[in-house]
């Protein structure tokens, strides 16, 4: 992944997903707790050293992720997790891809990290208006 601020979440998020992790064993979680969780769960995969091609070949519901996305209103997050989806069949080694491979995921891992950027002011929108 390119070089970008490590997401650190605000108190307020991590004292949130705190409580819904302890809540998730006694009870069905809601949707958008859901979401949240996926989210918080997913951006170390997105921000690690191979980035999508980490999440693709992770054994995490990506679908659902994406959804997840999508449902705080990430569409700058979802583009390029859509685009990247035909990484879902690569081989597992990134050093595997060929080099029109190689940068072409790099360019989706660009928009990606321009995306991330406004991650946490989507996320605590979204609590205001979801979770509150």
């Amino acid at each position: 992944m390119l070089s970008q601020d490590i997401i650190e979440w605000p108190d307020e998020v991590e004292t949130l997903i705190d409580q819904l992790e302890g809540e998730a064993a006694e009870r069905a979680l809601t949707r958008p707790e859901r979401a949240l969780l996926d989210i918080y769960e997913t951006v170390p995969i997105l921000q690690s050293e191979d980035c999508l091609h980490e999440f693709w070949q992770s054994g995490i519901d990506q679908q659902r992720i994406i959804n997840s996305f999508e449902l705080i209103g990430a569409s700058t997050l979802v583009d390029p997790l859509n685009a990247s989806r035909w990484c879902e069949t690569r081989p597992e080694d990134r050093g595997d891809y060929s080099e029109t491979e190689s940068k072409h995921l790099a360019t989706i891992e660009e928009e990606l990290a321009e995306g991330m950027s406004d991650l946490i002011d989507l996320v605590l929108d979204f609590i205001e208006e979801e979770m509150e």
